[in-house]
Formats: C-alpha cells, sequence, structure tokens
C-alpha cells in the first residue's frame, strides 16, 4: 500500500510531514543560498532600495503563483490515483484527450519531454546546490577555498552511495535536520528584518511591476536568476507519491514558505544596511559566532536538497519503464509498506557521473546558474500546458475561470522559460541537449517495442488454426507451461519455437499476458481476467498500473484465479529473447534501428522484471528483422 492509500492517524501524518519536509523540500528549501544573489551579481542596475524591493517582490510572487497556486493547490489536485509528476499528468491527460486529434499527438510529446527535461534538473540541483554550500568556506576559512571542489565530490559520492538505503529511511533521517534548517532560515531572516523592517514593503506587488516599468529589459532578464527560487517545484509533485498530497501541502504551508521568505527579506534587509555583503548575503549576514554551524547545516541540507530530485528520477523512471518507454531496469523496493519508495541503481549511477562532470566543467555554483533553469523553466511550461488539458477536459471547469487560470499561468511561466532561455549559450545548452537525448532514447524504445510486437503479430498464428492442424499433432507430456507474451491474441511466439526445436506440448498450458495500463494502479478485483480456449489451454491477462509493483508468481497464487491451481513451484515459464537486426525495412531511421537493438541488448532480464523463479524459466531466442 503505498502513503497516499494509508489511513493517515495524527502520528502517522507527522511522521510523513517530517518525512516530506526532509525529502521533498531540500532543494527549494536550498535555494536561498544562491537565488538571492545570483539575481543582483553580474546585473545592470545597483543593488539600492528600489532594486532590492523589487527582486524581492519578484520572488515573493513567483513562489506564491508558481508554487503555492499552480504546484501545491492546481497540480497536486491532478495526481494520477496518489502519484505526480509529467509522466503521471501525461498518463491522466491522454486518457481524456483522445476525441480532440491535435491534443491526443501533442500530448505524448510533451509529456516524454518533460520527463527527459527532468533529468537534466536531477543532474544539475545536486551538483549547484553542495557546491554553493561548500563555497561558504570561502567566507570562515578563505584558505580553504581551494579545497572547494574535492569536498564537493567527496559529499556527492557519499550522497549517491546513501541512496540504496531507500528514501523511507532517508526522511527519517534528514527530515528533522531540514527542519532546523528551516527554522535557522526563518532565525536569521527575522534578525536582519529587525534591524530593516523597510524591506516588508515588497510583499506589495506593486514593486516588481515597478522594476519592470523602470528597467524592462534588466527586470526580464532577472527572471531567469529568480526561477531559482523555484526549484524544486517539480521535484515536489513527482514525489507526491512517496508521502502524499496533504503531508506535502501541510509541510509547505506551516513551515517551508514562510521560512522561504522571512530568509530572502531577510537577506534583502542585509544588503540595504551592508552593500558590500552582496558577494554571498547568506553567510555574511549570519553573526560571526554561527558561520561554521552554518557551513556545517548548510552542506547537509543541500546533501537533503539532492534527494528530492534523485528520488524523483527513480518515480520517474519507473513510470517510464512500466509505460513502455524504457527498457527493463533493475527496480529495487526499499519499503515493505511503502511501494513509491524506490532505488533504481543503473539512474542512481548514470545520475552521478553527469554530477561529477558538471562539478569538474563548471566548477562554481554561480558558473552552473547559467546551466540552471532552463530545464526546469521547459519542465514547468510543459506542465502547465499539459494541466490545461486537464482542466478543461477531466476537471471541465467553466470556461472563463479555465481560460483566466490557465493564462495567468502560462504567461508567467512563458515569462521564465524565454528569460532563462537567454542563458543557453552560457551553459543552458547542457539540460537541453541531454533531455533531446533522453527523449530520443525514450521514443525510439516505444518505437521500437511497437515495431516488434507488429512482427510478433505477423509470425503469430491464429488459435483456431492452432487447434485445427498443429495440436494433435504433438506428444503430450506431463507438467504445466507459461508462455509470456506481449500480445492479447494469437498462439505466443515461444509455444511455436519451442514446438519447432522440441516436438512437444506439456499437458496443460498458460499464455499469460501482462498489461501496463496508463493509470498508476489497478484494483485487485480488475487484476485477472482468464479465458478458457480448450484443449487444455487458457488465456491469463494479468492487469497492472505503472506504479503498481509487478509479480507475476504472486498473482498467480491468489484465491481468485478462479480455480484453475496453479501449482507455481512445478511450472515452467517459456520467455522470448529477441535479438534485433536493424534491416532497410521501412520502420525507423536505421540510426535510431541500432540505437533500439543495443537498448534491447542491455534491457534486464524478463525472468528480473516479472519477478519469475530463475530456476523455473526457459529463454527461447528469437531474431527479429526492423
Amino acid at each position: 500500500m503505498s502513503s497516499h492509500e494509508q489511513p493517515q492517524s495524527k502520528k502517522n501524518l507527522t511522521k510523513l510531514v517530517v518525512g516530506a519536509i526532509g525529502v521533498v523540500y531540500g532543494d527549494i528549501g536550498t535555494s536561498p543560498l544562491y537565488a538571492f544573489k545570483e539575481s543582483f551579481l553580474g546585473a545592470k542596475f545597483a543593488a539600492d532600495f528600489a532594486h532590492i524591493l523589487g527582486v524581492l517582490s519578484l520572488i515573493f510572487w513567483s513562489v506564491t503563483i508558481t508554487v503555492t497556486l499552480k504546484y501545491i493547490l492546481l497540480m497536486m489536485r491532478a495526481d494520477n490515483k496518489g502519484e505526480g509528476g509529467s509522466l503521471s499528468l501525461f498518463a491522466l491527460a491522454s486518457r481524456f484527450s483522445h476525441d480532440t486529434k491535435w491534443i491526443a499527438i501533442a500530448v505524448p510529446i510533451l509529456g516524454i519531454f518533460a520527463a527527459a527535461l527532468f533529468y537534466g534538473d536531477s543532474m544539475i540541483t545536486p551538483a549547484i546546490s553542495i557546491m554553493s554550500s561548500i563555497e561558504g568556506l570561502q567566507i570562515v576559512a578563505p584558505n580553504l577555498k581551494p579545497y572547494i571542489l574535492p569536498i564537493t565530490i567527496i559529499i556527492l559520492a557519499f550522497l549517491f552511495s546513501f541512496q540504496k538505503i531507500g528514501t523511507g529511511n532517508v526522511g527519517k533521517l534528514f527530515g528533522p535536520i531540514m527542519c532546523l534548517w528551516f527554522v535557522t532560515l526563518a532565525g536569521m531572516g527575522i534578525v536582519n528584518i529587525w534591524d530593516n523592517p523597510y524591506v516588508l514593503k515588497a510583499i506589495n506587488p506593486y514593486y516588481a511591476l515597478s522594476f519592470f516599468m523602470e528597467d524592462k529589459l534588466y527586470a526580464f532578464l532577472t527572471l531567469g536568476s529568480v526561477v531559482l527560487a523555484m526549484t524544486g517545484a517539480e521535484a515536489l509533485y513527482a514525489d507526491m507519491g512517496h508521502f502524499g498530497k496533504n503531508p506535502i501541502r501541510i509541510a509547505w504551508m506551516s513551515l517551508v514558505f514562510p521560512c522561504l521568505m522571512i530568509n530572502y527579506f531577510g537577506q534583502g534587509a542585509f544588503i540595504l544596511s551592508t552593500p558590500e555583503g552582496l558577494e554571498n548575503p547568506f553567510f555574511l549576514m549570519a553573526a560571526e559566532w554561527m558561520k561554521w554551524p552554518l557551513v556545517i547545516l548548510a552542506a547537509m541540507a543541500t546533501i537533503i536538497a539532492s534527494q528530492a530530485v534523485i528520488s524523483g528520477a527513480f518515480s520517474v523512471t519507473q513510470q517510464a519503464i512500466q509505460l513502455g518507454y524504457l527498457p527493463r531496469m533493475t527496480i529495487i523496493h526499499t519499503s515493505d509498506d511503502q511501494i513509491g519508495q524506490i532505488y533504481v541503481p543503473f539512474i542512481n549511477w548514470m545520475l552521478m557521473f553527469f554530477v561529477f562532470l558538471l562539478v569538474i566543467t563548471f566548477q562554481s555554483s554561480s558558473k552552473l546558474a547559467h546551466a540552471y533553469g532552463v530545464a526546469v523553466t521547459g519542465t514547468m511550461l510543459i506542465d502547465t500546458l499539459l494541466l490545461g488539458v486537464v482542466i478543461f477536459k477531466v476537471w471541465q471547469w467553466k470556461k472563463p475561470v479555465a481560460i483566466a487560470t490557465l493564462a495567468t499561468l502560462l504567461i508567467v511561466d512563458t515569462s521564465f522559460f524565454l528569460a532563462t532561455a537567454t542563458k543557453i549559450v552560457h551553459g543552458g545548452w547542457f539540460p537541453l541537449l541531454l533531455g533531446m537525448i533522453i527523449f530520443i532514447l525514450l521514443t525510439t524504445w516505444k518505437r521500437g517495442r511497437q515495431l516488434v510486437l507488429q512482427k510478433f503479430r505477423k509470425e503469430s498464428m491464429p488459435v483456431d488454426v492452432f487447434f485445427r492442424d498443429y495440436c494433435d499433432n504433438f506428444t503430450r507430456i506431463s507438467g504445466t507451461a507459461i508462455y509470456m507474451y506481449n500480445l492479447n491474441d494469437g498462439i505466443p511466439v515461444p509455444l511455436l519455437q519451442n514446438l519447432r526445436h522440441n516436438k512437444v506440448l506439456h499437458e496443460t498450458n498458460y499464455f499469460l499476458h501482462v498489461v501496463i495500463e496508463e493509470k498508476s494502479y489497478v484494483l485487485e478485483d480488475d487484476r485477472i481476467s482468464i479465458v478458457n480456449l480448450g484443449n487444455n489451454f487458457h488465456r491469463i491477462t494479468i492487469r497492472y498500473g505503472f506504479m503498481d509493483e509487478i509479480d507475476v508468481p504472486k498473482e498467480l497464487k491468489k484465491d481468485y484465479i478462479h480455480g484453475l491451481n496453479i501449482d507455481t513451484e512445478n511450472v515452467t515459464y517459456f520467455i522470448g529473447r529477441e535479438t534485433v537486426i536493424p534491416t532497410s525495412i521501412p520502420g525507423m531511421a536505421i540510426w535510431r534501428e541500432h540505437l533500439f537493438s543495443w537498448m534491447m541488448k542491455n534491457a534486464s532480464s524478463a525472468a528480473d522484471y516479472y519477478n519469475l523463479p530463475s530456476k523455473r524459466v526457459m529463454e527461447i531466442g528469437s531474431r527479429i528483422d526492423i
């Protein structure tokens, strides 16, 4: 049972809230380390009273509209049976958009590209967050500056090695630390606001509008830095299945949002009285006695910050595999009672490699900030477009309300995307290039699997032909055979190949078809359907949602298997092992066919994916020309 399905007692709810603070809000919670600073560094305007209030007002209203209104209140309503993230939103929107052709085409493309961009965010967040905290050493111990890079790499290595213990355990460990972090943010902010309370005027949106009216282009470009205050919004949506929407909402409204805003306003107040502190206002505004503890706490908080996007990447990967956009990978469930908590080793080590590459290449958080934002704002914009489909097609809001809401969100998201697009030549190309590569991988795998299934359909023999002309021509041997097959009709190709080579049929035969629905979970009553084909043959269909745990033997043991009494300890599972051969046959570009063939070779075993007992599995190889 996933966390969103559990009855939430007060004690359990408190644990989930603290866990959510530890995992979900780490990313956005550490944005004060660099967001306010980057809004002024390199800017063509002075850090005077008007511009400080303008930047603070932009931060306050951007976070309020994008995070609170869009993600916390709206996007989290657009859950797919409790699961969030771009792929969940895409699956939800696609189920209600088939009646409009252009929407039906656009929704999958947008959903898959948003998921691809999320991987770029998952790589840049750990790099910029941890490096920005370790850069605090320049303030407390300038002689340690040469060691910032190696210390950052060591911490990152520790973080990725830690992933295998599971999100829940990470949340238990990190939750209390993040609570201390947010209280510290608020405390630092209050001290400085007390000395200069005029900064609270920035809550008035007039100052943001005035900033745009006075500085126009420079104010617009500043949005590219202001967006750093919102990084992590997509991660909190993607991580919704880990903790449930109520704990995430409670944590944001009661602790995270107030503490973040107090700290930003505190930084503004500090710069008003100490303009030279603009180089690193977060650490410089702290009292002298707390600088060393603050560096240590910031390092711990940024380690946690990276957890939000890493666990989000695991969730997105699982969904992509189940929906048929990625080859099978090893997925380890790290909790006995919360199915959303998973660990994907391949993704973990791939993220670590690229994060190391980013840190070594850019070497400072300010340079990384140039690469940051494009992937985030691109994902946010796509999320808004998909949300529009949900608002009109699923929720069916009244048109005036729907249009006003969507127009507001689109204006905000488009502005942020265009502002960050100016960073493309300064490093923003990296997440975009990475997103394009991942998009090509996702769509190539999906199209390749479609071509393979078309080939299977051509080679598959109709059931009536098999029973009429072939079934009685082979000797029956005792035992039960289960043939795994990706189609819901015809005779499985592995059975025909087995007859071609071994010339025998088992006494009892089952054709097993596993279907992944475009929804998070499938109810137990809808899980299994069985058709008696005669001659001691049955066709079994098992349906899963894309967040369900796949365990075929477990399903076959259940009581509602309609009296078939399958002895799963004494069956032989026959599965196909296809070798894809790229050819000039119309299908995909030849380079994509070679890419798909490589992905097929490196996919994990079907036996592991379906949780089949390895000693009872027989793989039958075949050559597929596409």
